[in-house]
């Protein structure tokens, strides 16, 4: 029987919450280049665009040379381990576990680098069958480009307005619309409603079971 049903998920801020560890690292680097630091709920404005936008964020107004040296320095502290602090939020896995019991095609896109999205997606959720799982990668355009949000419908064989898209950020949104896909929306992660609204979002969710509700 063939399997027309496809969802996409950010991967931090919508199926992990990373940020605490995210944060620790940067301050880490910050405080040892004796810079300012942050408080950890502030990281929650400062991701979803990857480590470029993470580091541009943390310096405000860096010289190309500081960016360099701090993007280098956290990849080096970060993206050495999976941390123990980042965990699926609360209701993911049951809501996995049910897409897949309905057949969905269940895919992965993140600005993460794409090691790490893969590691993350192996340790945590290694029990489910997300079929095609993708971070940032240098010769494909990261999100909103929706490049690679398109090539992992085209993998799934299903037409983009028939995919759900599911993040935390404008930039999920902005992806979602630029690929033509149903745009699902989350409050657990690192924006709210009123960001996730302007930029678009078709629906809301305020828990990861409430999307059942909206692909039936």
């Amino acid at each position: 029987m063939k399997n027309n049903k496809a969802i996409i998920f950010d991967l931090d801020g919508t199926l992990i919450d990373s940020v605490l560890d995210i944060a620790l690292c940067m301050n880490e680097v910050l405080k040892e280049l004796n810079l300012k630091s942050y408080e950890i709920e502030e990281y929650n404005y400062f991701l979803g665009g990857g480590i470029d936008v993470l580091v541009n964020n943390v310096l405000k107004d860096p010289s190309k040379e500081l960016r360099q040296t701090v993007s280098k320095k956290f990849q080096e502290v970060y993206e050495t381990t999976l941390h123990s602090n980042t965990k699926a939020y609360e209701g993911v896995c049951e809501l996995l576990q049910e897409l897949q019991n309905q057949n969905f095609n269940i895919g992965v896109l993140s600005n993460k680098p794409h090691k790490f999205t893969q590691g993350y997606v192996e340790k945590i959720f290694k029990e489910f069958n997300l079929k095609e799982v993708h971070g940032q990668k240098g010769h494909i355009p990261k999100k909103p480009d929706p490049t690679a949000a398109i090539n992992i419908a085209k993998s799934f064989n299903v037409p983009c307005q028939d995919t759900y898209f599911v993040g935390d950020t404008k930039v999920d949104m902005q992806t979602a619309n630029n690929a033509n896909m149903i745009s699902i929306g989350v409050l657990w992660g690192f924006r709210d409603e009123e960001e996730l609204r302007q930029y678009g979002a078709k629906y809301i969710v305020k828990e990861p079971l409430d999307i059942l509700s909206i692909i039936k």
